[in-house]
């Protein structure tokens, strides 16, 4: 870090700026999460330097012996985490990894039937601003509004909009729904009308890896995931299939030679979306599904849910409306229209008291995706820091008296100080990490 400070300290200062905020701060997005420093190591490294298209031991450059051996880790250690025949790790991000999976079995207008993402869906599932609503015949599924599944999905209801729109590939995950997904069903339903089963397990892949929620290994054609999020790895994503027998498609991807499902989806990765796969991060992504593979890993997923559900007792208990009524994995909604505000309204106080988190669509909201009813929350970012329930029910509490007082500079000022405290106790980067001294020191 001390040549990034000579040479160029505008960003060196930025990235201290930020090492501070994250330091000092407490982050409750439920898509981040804090990295090891031996993952923030293997990131910095000279791995950047090479290119490597291609797979392991089919590469269309030289030297790539040893990147090769790093791949290779990835993949394996990845198959092992989550019980997969197959796996690709080289998307750079879950868009990506999406957008192979889309040209690997559909064609421009084919129909797909994906969660509503006002429902808690995702951009990559038919959102008419994203590719794969401007490409495919998007239709949607969502949660009940009323009753005794109100905030859920109803699976007849999925079974009804199936049949009725006779879709070519069925698209399961979401970015905020706070319950587990009955896979087994969901490939039924898929069956009767012959479609494709794709999940998108990126919210929920630590747990999952960790037998916490169902898996859907056994019952999807296809699966993606980010690497990030509640896997604790590096920002990226990555593709798995659990049965690679022959594509569903029945026919190669732009060969008239049959493939199984996994070689249908490598050279949908490549060439088909990425150029040079990132092998500094797919470095990172070995050593985090390394980490991903000791005993600690599932204690670390088991006190995910158990302080996220400690999250939405407490949000209750104070009043709020928590979509669904509570939570099975690691993040819960909360829909503010009962309390006068807005997600952008709470997103910004909260900001100023050093608690990020981001406004978010709830079901069936009255507000512009630009404004928002709610907001989402999430533990695993804390959990790494070491929150217990006991702490996130204290950041309830420090949160819901900025809510409560939207108006007041004092208790913004006041809880910021509370919020600086608590963290202290909770370290997050020693400066000794991966080069921080210098940054820490500066």
């Amino acid at each position: 870090m001390h040549a990034l400070q000579q040479q160029d300290p505008e960003v060196f200062a930025a990235i201290r700026r930020e090492i501070d905020r994250q330091n000092d701060g407490i982050e409750l997005i439920a898509s981040e999460n804090f990295v090891s420093p031996a993952v923030l190591q293997a990131m910095g490294t000279p791995l950047t330097n090479k290119y490597a298209e291609g797979l392991p031991g089919k590469r269309y450059y030289g030297g790539c012996q040893f990147v090769d051996q790093a791949e290779d880790l990835a993949r394996d250690r990845a198959k092992q985490l989550f019980g997969a025949d197959w796996v690709n790790v080289q998307p750079h991000s879950g868009a990506t990894a999406n957008h192979a999976i889309y040209l690997a079995f559909m064609q421009p207008g084919d129909r797909l039937l994906g969660l509503d993402l006002a429902h808690g869906g995702h951009l990559t599932h038919g959102s008419p601003v994203n590719f794969s609503g401007l490409l495919y015949e998007a239709h949607f599924y969502g949660v009940e509004k009323d009753g005794a599944m109100a905030g859920r999905i109803d699976l007849d209801t999925v079974r009804e909009r199936a049949q009725a729109v006779q879709p070519r590939m069925i698209s399961v995950g979401a970015s905020a729904y706070s319950r587990d997904f009955d896979y087994r069903a969901l490939r039924r339903i898929a069956d009767e009308v012959g479609a494709i089963l794709w999940v998108d397990m990126a919210h929920t892949a630590g747990l999952i890896a960790t037998g916490l929620l169902n898996d859907p290994l056994p019952h999807a054609h296809v699966v993606s995931t980010t690497t990030h999020k509640t896997l604790r790895g590096p920002r990226g994503g990555m593709i798995l299939v659990g049965n690679d027998v022959e594509s569903p498609t029945g026919a190669a991807f732009r060969s008239g030679k049959p493939k199984t499902t996994g070689q249908q989806l490598d050279s949908a990765v490549f060439p088909g979306v990425i150029g040079g796969p990132l092998m500094h991060i797919i470095a990172a992504k070995a050593v985090a599904f390394g980490e991903a593979l000791q005993p600690s890993f599932k204690a670390y997923q088991e006190r995910v849910i158990e302080n996220a559900q400690a999250m939405a007792e407490a949000f209750i208990e104070r009043g709020y409306d928590v979509v669904s009524g509570g939570t099975d994995n690691h993040l819960c909604l909360i829909d503010l229209r009962s309390k006068g505000l807005t997600g952008k309204q709470a997103e910004a106080l909260l900001g100023e008291a050093e608690i990020t988190v981001n406004k978010n669509m709830v079901p069936y909201d009255t507000e512009s995706p630009f404004v928002t009813s709610g907001i989402r929350l999430g533990s695993p970012a804390m959990t790494t820091r070491g929150f217990g329930p006991d702490e996130f029910r204290e950041v309830v509490g420090l949160m819901d008296r900025v809510l409560a007082k939207p108006d007041s500079d004092v208790t913004r000022e006041t809880v910021r100080r509370e919020v600086f405290a608590l963290c202290e106790t909770f370290p997050l980067y020693q400066p000794e990490d991966v080069g921080l001294d210098a940054l820490a020191a500066g």
